[in-house]
C-alpha cells in the first residue's frame, strides 16, 4: 500500500472536504487506566515505525442480523437452517453511506488517497498503513513500545486516543491502540512434555465402562488417542464422507505451524487410512507454514492431528494467520505489533465458501481486550453463525483466574486502576455467538481443574441460556464468591471434552499435551461428523450451536458432575448436575446427538 504524505486537491474540493471538521474539538475516543499486569512502558515508539490501523465503522443494521441469527439457529423456529448468504449478511453489516463519506474525508485531510485505503468486504472495516508519527497526529496521542515482563515480547500501543468529535458517531474503534491481548494458545504448560510418559501397566484387553455404557480401552485413562475419543464419545462405527462438501476448519496464529511430517507420522500411528492425505492451507496476512522441525508448533500439530484425524476423510482447512509487522525488530522496536484475529475474521467473512465447522484454541483475559473491540469481533462471529458456520473456542486454562486456589494471584486483579481481586473471564470464549468448550479428565470423566469458566463482564447473558444458568446460580449458597463475578453475564463454557494426556507427534517424537486446546478441536470434529450426517440426509448444517444445545441438545451430552476450577484464592466453581461454569452441559454422546440432529428439520 502506498503512503501519501501530501494530497493535492482542487481548491474548491479541498475547502468542501475540510468543512465538516472546521471547529471540531478532539475528544478522547477510548482510554485505559494503564497497561495490563506484566506489561511495562519500555521506550517511545520510533516515528518511522509503520502501523497497520484497522478502523471499525458502525453497523446500524446489526440488530436485524442478530434477530435472523436467533431464528435460524433455533430448532423450534420455522426458519431453522434458513441461513443468510454472504451478500445478505454484508448488507446487514454495512455502515451508513454518510459514515463512509465523512471517514474518507478525514483520511484525505491526513494525506491518504483512495488507493491507500482498504475496505473489508462489507465495508465496515477500513485499513490504512501509516507511520507512528502520522498516527499520533491523527489520533492526538503518543505511542510507546511496551514489553511483557515474562515473555520479553514487545508491542507498540497507547493508553488513550482521540478523534474529532464529529467522528465519534462514525467510528466505533481504531486498533492497534489500547489493546494488549496476546491471543495466546490455550494449552496448559503444566502438563506439557516433549516425550511420552512411561507406559502404565495395563492387562491386555482390559476395559473400563464409558459414559454411553460401552467398553473403553483401559489405556485411555493414561493416554488419549483418536481411538479413545471415538470409543469414549460413542462414535466408533460412524464413517464420514469426503465428497458431500462438508469441511472442518482449524485456525493457527503466532507462528504456529503444522509440521506435515509429524502429521503423516501421527496418521500412520493412529489413523492409517488417513496416511498420505492432505489438507488445504490458507495463508492470511502473510501467514506462513514453515516445515522445519524446529518451527513445528505444538498447538498447530495438536489441532490438526486430532481435528483432522477424527473427522477424516472430511476435507480439512488450516488457516495460518500472520501478525508480524513488515520490519526487522531491534532493541527499540517491537516484534509483534499487529494482533492477528481480526485479520482472520475479515478474510473468512469475505469468502463465498467457508467450512461449516471451525475451531480456535486461542484467546486471552477478557479485560485485556478493549470493550469496543470485543463487541465488534463478536458481531463478526454472529455474521458467520448467520451463514451457517459453527464456531467453537477453547474456554482457557486458568480456572476462574490463575488456576490456583491459594494464594490469590496478582493475575486476578482488575486493570482499571482499582486493582481489586476478581475472576477473569476469557475472550473470545465469552462471546455469546460462539460455542465454548471446557475440559475434562479421566474415565469416568471429571472436570479438569484448569478448565476456565465463569461469567463475562462485557456480554449480557443471552436468552438461550437463561434457564440453565439461573438454575445453577440458584444452587450456590448465598454470598458465594460475592463481588468476584458478574452473575448476569454470558456464562461459559457451553460444553466440554477431554483435555489431558493427548498423544501427539511433535518434532518426530510422541509427546503428551494438555489443555482446553485439546477440547475444542475434539468437540469440533464431532460437530463436523454431525454435519456430515445431516448433509448426507439433505439437511442444512447445524450452524450456531447454542440454541440447539440449550434447548434439546444437552439431552445427548454426558453430564459431568464432579470437579471444580480453582483460582484467585478460591476453589472456583463446581461441576454439578446440569449446566455448570466448568464443563457446561458436558461431553458428546455422538450416536444420541446424531439421532437428535437427524430428527430435526
Amino acid at each position: 500500500m502506498k503512503l501519501v504524505t501530501l494530497l493535492v486537491l482542487p481548491f474548491a474540493a479541498a475547502l468542501a472536504s475540510t468543512a465538516p471538521f472546521k471547529g471540531c474539538q478532539q475528544k478522547v475516543k477510548e482510554s485505559i487506566h494503564g497497561p495490563p499486569h506484566r506489561w511495562y512502558k519500555h521506550a517511545p515508539a520510533p516515528k518511522h515505525h509503520m502501523l497497520e490501523l484497522k478502523i471499525a465503522l458502525p453497523q446500524p443494521k446489526f440488530p436485524e442480523l442478530e434477530q435472523h441469527l436467533w431464528e435460524i439457529s433455533d430448532p423450534s423456529h420455522a426458519r431453522y437452517g434458513a441461513y443468510l448468504s454472504k451478500q445478505e449478511t454484508e448488507a446487514l453489516m454495512a455502515p451508513h453511506p454518510e459514515t463512509l463519506d465523512i471517514v474518507n474525508e478525514w483520511l484525505a485531510l491526513h494525506g491518504l488517497a483512495e488507493e491507500d485505503v482498504i475496505h473489508s468486504s462489507a465495508r465496515d472495516w477500513v485499513t490504512i498503513r501509516v507511520p507512528v508519527g502520522l498516527a499520533e497526529e491523527m489520533l492526538d496521542t503518543t505511542y510507546h513500545v511496551y514489553k511483557h515482563a515474562e515473555t520479553g515480547e514487545s508491542i507498540v500501543r497507547t493508553t488513550s486516543y482521540s478523534l474529532p468529535d464529529i467522528l465519534h458517531h462514525h467510528i466505533d474503534l481504531i486498533q492497534p491502540t489500547t489493546m494488549f491481548a496476546r491471543f495466546k494458545a490455550f494449552k496448559s504448560t503444566m502438563h506439557w512434555t516433549n516425550q511420552a510418559q512411561p507406559a502404565v501397566s495395563i492387562p491386555p484387553g482390559a476395559t473400563i465402562t464409558g459414559p454411553a455404557g460401552n467398553p473403553v480401552d483401559a489405556s485411555c485413562n493414561s493416554t488419549i488417542t483418536l481411538s479413545c475419543l471415538r470409543q469414549l464419545y460413542n462414535a466408533e462405527n460412524y464413517k464420514t464422507t469426503a465428497t458431500n462438501c462438508n469441511k472442518l476448519g482449524l485456525t493457527g496464529y503466532l507462528d504456529q505451524y503444522v509440521n506435515n511430517k509429524d502429521l503423516q507420522q501421527f496418521y500412520q500411528a493412529q489413523n492409517p487410512s488417513a496416511y498420505g492425505s492432505d489438507y488445504t492451507l490458507v495463508s492470511i496476512n502473510g501467514g506462513k507454514n514453515n516445515q522445519s522441525y524446529a518451527a513445528a508448533g505444538s498447538e498447530a500439530n495438536l489441532d490438526t492431528q486430532f481435528g483432522f484425524g477424527l473427522a477424516w476423510p472430511t476435507p480439512g482447512t488450516f488457516y495460518t494467520t500472520g501478525g508480524e509487522p513488515h520490519f526487522i525488530p531491534d532493541l527499540m522496536t517491537p516484534n509483534n505489533t499487529n494482533e492477528p484475529y481480526s485479520y482472520w475474521l475479515d478474510h473468512v467473512l469475505s469468502q463465498d465458501d467457508i467450512p461449516q465447522t471451525i475451531s480456535t484454541s486461542y484467546g486471552d483475559d477478557e479485560q485485556t481486550v478493549p470493550y469496543t473491540y470485543a463487541i465488534r469481533v463478536c458481531a463478526g462471529m454472529a455474521s458467520l453463525g448467520a451463514r451457517g458456520v459453527s464456531l467453537l473456542f477453547s474456554s482457557g486454562d486458568h480456572g476462574v483466574g490463575d488456576g490456583r486456589a491459594n494464594p490469590a494471584s496478582q493475575r486476578c486483579k482488575t486493570n482499571d486502576g482499582r486493582n481489586i481481586t476478581t475472576f477473569l473471564p476469557m475472550f473470545p470464549a465469552s462471546c455469546p455467538y460462539v460455542t465454548t468448550v471446557g475440559g475434562t479428565v479421566n474415565i469416568p470423566e471429571t472436570a479438569a481443574s484448569f478448565s476456565s469458566g465463569g461469567f463475562s463482564n462485557y456480554f449480557a447473558r443471552p436468552a438461550y441460556q437463561e434457564a440453565a444458568v439461573s438454575a445453577y446460580l440458584a444452587m450456590l449458597a448465598p454470598g458465594t464468591f460475592e463481588g468476584l463475578y458478574n452473575s448476569t453475564g454470558r456464562a461459559f463454557p457451553d460444553v466440554a471434552a477431554q483435555s489431558e494426556s493427548f498423544s501427539i507427534i511433535y518434532q518426530g517424537q510422541e509427546s503428551l499435551i494438555a489443555g482446553t486446546s485439546c477440547s475444542s478441536p475434539t468437540f469440533a470434529a464431532f460437530v463436523s461428523m454431525l454435519n456430515d450426517a445431516r448433509i448426507n440426509a439433505q439437511k442444512t448444517p447445524l450452524g450456531f450451536l447454542n440454541p440447539f444445545l440449550y434447548s434439546i441438545g444437552y439431552t445427548a451430552l454426558n453430564d459431568i458432575t464432579d470437579g471444580n476450577n480453582p483460582g484467585c484464592g478460591t476453589l472456583g466453581f463446581n461441576a454439578t448436575v446440569g449446566w455448570d461454569p466448568v464443563t457446561g452441559y458436558g461431553t458428546p454422546n455422538f450416536e444420541k446427538l446424531k439421532d437428535l440432529v437427524l430428527a430435526m428439520p
